[in-house]
């Protein structure tokens, strides 16, 4: 059975990928600022950690340039005390210039694995690997072997 804060935690969250999944910058901007705390870091696969808001508004910047239709869906959530592990789905249409290279027009589907822990609803840790091997290859930007 789930506790107040892990219903609390997954509710802020929800409402983070509602922001993201409006498609306007300035409202995902305005969600970091809200959901992310200020010295929230972010880990990368180096298991180095990175200021979490100026990583997720120039993440959320390239990707809505990129892929100005992307949609999250969050497949699983689940709670555990002050974290949650989200399993989500990512699609969008490559209309514009992603990873130095023109827009493809293609659609992408790939999936992401996202880690969260917070601290008086807000995200404070995020750890995330997210699938970019498919991306780029339904993009052509990578031959599949």
């Amino acid at each position: 059975m789930s506790t107040a804060l892990e219903e609390r935690n997954k509710a802020t969250y929800h409402r983070f990928h509602d922001a993201v999944n409006s498609g306007d910058l300035e409202v995902i901007a305005k969600a970091i600022d809200e959901y992310i705390h200020p010295d929230g870091r972010f880990h990368m696969a180096d298991g180095t950690a990175v200021p979490a808001v100026p990583i997720q508004n120039r993440i959320w910047d390239v990707l809505l340039r990129a892929f100005p239709d992307i949609h999250v869906k969050v497949e699983d959530l689940l709670a555990d005390g002050d974290k949650i592990i989200a399993r989500q789905t990512v699609t969008g249409t490559n209309t514009g210039e992603y990873r130095g290279a023109p827009p493809t027009g293609k659609s992408v589907t790939y999936n992401e694995i996202f880690i969260a822990r917070l601290a008086d609803d807000q995200i404070i840790e995020l750890w995330g690997v997210v699938d970019l091997y498919a991306q780029l290859q339904q993009l052509g930007l990578i031959k599949a072997p």
